[in-house]
């Protein structure tokens, strides 16, 4: 079992010259010499790590840098893996930074070195939130991923699943910074390093050179750069081997969020996907509601929901921004988001959230019952999280986005309910339920919510369906709102002349008829958050739409391999699939295909199905 680990506040950096040089007064030490950034970036850690002859013709290649700092030597990298027309298919870069600039700092830094103007543009209009854990961003169409490791390096380096290729060894000067430079970081980064992988650095001091040793890396100096008499090169002892080959053909099971989400992420690493699903269609099921909340949820513990959360957040405002650009819009609304506390105990719990990770307003600000008012346009109970970048999404519309990108690469069988599937000669087969082959592919992924359990043979699974009804209120009959309000539920803005409240919770309840007294119930919720709003309108005759959604006994997804070769489970999203669904995905095709992973260890193992019992029953 991997670690405890619980981030910690990030302090983020400003940017400050020294002599016409970026300079941290915090560590009495420039970023970069006064030689340049991009000069010195090419000389120590490309040609330092024999780059990039080394990428030539490789499917993928994974760099891990310590100290991202201003981004020179990412940039600089990533320039000369676009000049190369031998580069390989995909980079993977994984930078650690304990305190991040602002992308208006990055910006102004990229300009004055000289940073291609179109490389600089990109990495800062998708830079991330700056709140702890792991981040990641895809560049260039998704051929360039860069992981940000936000934390002290010795806590995220520990945490990092990955094979690193070569190392970018950096940061300030090892007396000004000697954390960087100690021996429980080489030591994570020689967990990370393959057998042949190389380092480069430009500190050649005793103390360095003794730590790589001490932990597997064999190093010699080579002639410095920018006044520097040496530099250092290395490499991590042992033979490299090459990666088992992975087929890239899934047949994925239910076409809802996590059905579709892990066909576009499998989609844009080349592989080809059998969807199957028992409806005419994608997201028929609890993803076909009209609208839902997308905001995180903070905890002053920081507990695992909470960092999903966040880190599922983080990734998917950049997600919808990549296929928006690619011409695959996703339907909603950054309007913002609002959730109401309960009472004054929870408002003060929502602020002591706040100040235990220090967030930024950017992500989340405490506001007061008044300005919870003039933010959302109705009288609000309690004053509140406000969620600047939060708002509602049509979940639909991001399966027919995610289908839509992944374009060619996706075969569809809908109108196809599996009765059973069956592993034969190395492909798993889903069979219907007159005894007809579906399709088959050597991977399988049970994405088909509750029922994963009863197809994947796993009796004692506690994946589970959780009935929700919500109530759709004529946009006429009530007053406008400027916001999604949360709290004991949610309401968001009309859409199409509707407006979505609810959301009523009750497990193992399959019924799918319109209830009045979950009506009830709903329109009581709402007049907790937002007091009169509904007031007078009947309970009875109110439209509204039904779903299941597969919820888990610790209410966190199930996410991995599931012990059986070639079979995964991707499911127990419950209400929160719109906020860590993209991410979910995001973590099994990263698996799947032996990639660095986009969330810690420790938060990876406690969504693994193997927390649970997989014993399987002799039917599968």
């Amino acid at each position: 079992m991997p670690a405890p680990y619980r981030p910690t506040p990030l302090l983020p950096a400003r940017l400050k010259y020294r002599d016409g040089t970026p300079y941290s007064a915090a560590y009495g030490d420039v970023f970069h010499t006064r030689a340049g950034a991009l000069a010195q970036a090419e000389s120590v850690f490309l040609r330092g790590n024999d780059l990039p002859t080394r990428w030539q013709g490789e499917d993928r290649f994974c760099i891990v840098e310590t100290g991202f700092g201003l981004g020179h030597n990412f940039l600089a990298t990533w320039a000369a893996w676009r000049d190369d027309s031998r580069r390989c298919g995909r980079l993977h870069f994984v930078a650690t930074e304990k305190h991040p600039f602002p992308a208006a700092d990055l910006a102004l830094a990229h300009r004055d070195a000289g940073v291609p103007a179109a490389l600089s543009a990109e990495l800062c209009e998708r830079w991330p939130l700056l709140v702890p854990g792991f981040h990641r961003v895809e560049l260039d169409g998704g051929r360039v991923v860069l992981s940000l490791l936000f934390g002290d390096a010795a806590d995220t380096l520990p945490q990092l699943v990955a094979r690193a290729d070569a190392i970018y060894l950096d940061g300030f000067a090892p007396d000004r910074n000697p954390d960087m430079w100690s021996p429980p970081v080489f030591a994570a980064l020689a967990a990370l390093a393959r057998p042949g992988c190389t380092l480069a650095t430009w500190s050649v001091s005793s103390a360095v050179r003794r730590g790589l040793a001490e932990a597997g890396f064999s190093t010699e100096k080579r002639p410095g750069f920018g006044g520097k008499r040496d530099m250092l090169v290395g490499q991590r002892d042992g033979t490299a081997s090459a990666s088992p080959p992975v087929t890239r053909h899934a047949l994925v099971i239910g076409a809802g969020l996590a059905g579709c989400g892990i066909t576009e992420r499998l989609a844009l690493r080349g592989w080809t996907v059998d969807l199957v699903d028992a409806a005419d269609g994608p997201a028929q099921a609890a993803s076909g509601n009209i609208a839902g909340a997308f905001r995180p949820v903070p905890s002053a513990d920081d507990k695992p929901l909470s960092r999903l959360t966040r880190a599922g957040f983080s990734f998917a405002l950049g997600h919808f921004a990549r296929l928006a650009q690619a011409s695959h819009t996703v339907r909603g609304d950054s309007c913002g988001a609002l959730h109401v506390a309960r009472d004054e105990r929870q408002a003060s719990k929502q602020r002591e959230a706040i100040a235990a990770l220090a967030l930024p307003a950017e992500f989340v600000r405490w506001v007061d019952a008044a300005e919870a008012a003039t933010l959302c346009g109705q009288p609000c109970a309690q004053g509140g999280w406000w969620f600047p970048h939060g708002g509602w999404i049509q979940p639909g519309s991001l399966c027919n986005a995610s289908l839509a990108a992944a374009g060619a690469r996706l075969h569809t069988h809908y109108d196809s309910r599996v009765a059973r599937i069956h592993l034969l000669d190395g492909a798993w087969q889903a069979i219907d339920d007159d005894g007809r082959l579906i399709a088959a592919a050597p991977n399988l992924i049970l994405a088909n919510a509750h029922d994963a359990r009863r197809l994947g043979g796993f009796p004692r699974l506690p994946l589970r369906p959780a009935r929700g009804q919500v109530s759709h209120l004529h946009a006429a009959s009530v007053a406008t709102l400027k916001s999604v309000v949360c709290g004991q539920g949610y309401v968001t803005p009309e859409v199409d002349g509707l407006i979505p409240t609810g959301a009523s919770f009750l497990v193992d309840d399959l019924d799918m008829t319109l209830r009045d007294d979950e009506h009830a119930e709903n329109l009581d919720k709402l007049q907790r958050m937002l007091p009169g709003y509904a007031k007078g309108l009947p309970p009875t005759g109110l439209s509204g739409r039904v779903g299941l959604r597969p919820v888990t006994l610790d209410k966190l997804p199930v996410v991995g391999t599931a012990g059986q070769p070639g079979l995964s489970l991707l499911s127990g999203f419950g209400a929160r699939g719109l906020v860590w669904g993209s991410l979910c995905a995001e973590l099994l095709a990263s698996q799947l295909e032996g990639e660095p992973l986009p969330l810690e260890q420790a938060l990876v193992a406690q969504l693994a199905p193997q927390r649970f019992d997989l014993s399987t029953s002799a039917s599968t």
